[in-house]
């Protein structure tokens, strides 16, 4: 086979990436080891959040809502996405001050963003009652998707009405170099030529893939579990009320099939490498903590008991990539000319994979977007197994206070 651009998995980033290329005219073919979604991206918790940490970020986060609601227009399949706005909640002073920097950053990057009083709060959120002392903040750009592999079948719908070849179970064992170009990829069953680009996009393997071209290490992520629940269905509670983020307590709250989903960023968080791991495991084998869910929803008992009484119905968990600095990992792969990665989701890879493989697609083509340069693998220096390590798993403890 030959084709302009590879991409490797077949996640909401490899199929964002691969349909923006084939928008932009390439020619691309999606290798995906398993089937397209059943990694971290059909295990996630599908939201969007337009209130980021720095101006890049919060740009690539509205950038992904509107492309999320409009996704049928420009795309051309159809995407259900709940337009429910969100609450970021501080029960701490130290919280609320850490809220209100947030949003005059935010606010001055184009966010909407307002204070709420409790009142609003109680009105608009059924499943968190506050003491009345909260800071709250209103987020009426924020979404969330039901499914989380809604957004992929329509993102494999789009990249089949665009050309898009997708090989499923078909794993790459092979990057061909050569004149010191990675040139295509030799799969299980077939080499495959690249003329522009091979991008790696498979997740938790990144760094393992990279490695099949001699640049593993410059692929500066760690992967790290996240876990999510949930509960039974619940009487009275509206799918369209809005998602709740309680900062001080690191959780997450929306209604989900009927019933309630709870999750959260652990503060003592587990590092998980695929590569110190029989070449059979995947996704589904990771080793799960409904306790370290249960003492989350304690912290909240008061406001939102529902997350802790109401039997849980499902409880999963995938793998986020964390970078050092707790920013996406984008660009040519140092040291390894022809290769692209997309990576370093940081918990954001499902939200912000329109904008990115938006981006991506565009920088490959030879434009690229202003500051994303600042993404580039090539921004971190050489760093131990041990330090990558500690730097992401500090990352993914501090997802809601990165100011520690």
């Amino acid at each position: 086979m030959k084709t302009d651009v590879v991409v490797i998995g077949a996640g909401a980033l490899g199929l964002s990436t691969a349909l923006h290329c084939s928008l932009l005219g390439h020619s691309v073919v999606v290798v995906e080891r398993d089937a397209a979604g059943s990694q971290a991206s059909g295990r996630a918790a599908g939201l969007f959040k337009s209130v980021q940490a720095d101006e890049l970020r919060t740009q690539l986060a509205r950038r992904s809502i509107d492309l999320a609601v409009s996704f049928g227009d420009w795309a051309g399949a159809e995407l259900a996405v709940t337009r429910s706005g969100s609450f970021l909640v501080a029960r701490t002073a130290r919280h609320r001050a850490y809220l209100d920097a947030e949003a005059a950053g935010s606010r001055s990057w184009g966010a909407d963003v307002r204070e709420a009083d409790t009142a609003h709060l109680a009105r608009r959120v059924s499943y968190y009652r506050g003491s009345g002392d909260e800071f709250a903040l209103w987020c009426p750009e924020d979404v969330y998707i039901e499914e989380p592999m809604s957004l992929v079948r329509s993102y494999l719908a789009a990249c089949a009405g665009h050309g898009v070849e997708v090989l499923e179970s078909e794993e790459v064992l092979s990057l061909p170099v050569s004149g010191g170009r990675v040139t295509g990829v030799q799969t299980t069953t077939r080499p495959i030529e690249a003329g522009v680009a091979v991008v790696d996009a498979a997740g938790a393997w990144v760094r393992q893939v990279a490695a099949l071209a001699g640049a593993g290490n410059g692929v500066a992520v760690a992967p790290v579990r996240h876990q999510l629940l949930i509960t039974e269905p619940l009487a009275d509670l509206d799918p369209a009320e809005p998602i709740t983020r309680v900062v001080d307590a690191a959780v997450y709250l929306r209604p989900a099939r009927g019933g309630l989903m709870f999750g959260g960023f652990e503060a003592d968080p587990l590092p998980f490498d695929p590569a110190d791991q029989p070449s059979a495991f995947r996704t589904a084998d990771l080793p799960l903590d409904l306790g370290v869910l249960e003492a989350m929803a304690a912290q909240v008992a008061r406001e939102a008991p529902l997350a802790s009484t109401t039997p849980v119905a499902e409880h999963r968990g995938g793998l986020f990539t964390m970078s050092p600095d707790g920013r996406f990992v984008i660009g040519p792969v140092p040291d390894a000319p022809g290769l692209w990665v997309a990576s370093g989701c940081n918990g954001s890879g499902f939200s912000s994979s329109p904008a990115i493989g938006e981006a991506l697609a565009r920088w490959i083509s030879g434009d690229e977007p202003p500051g994303l340069a600042a993404l580039s693998p090539a921004r971190f220096p050489a760093l131990t197994e041990e330090l990558l390590i500690k730097k992401g798993a500090w990352q993914y403890a501090h997802y809601y206070d990165p100011a520690g």
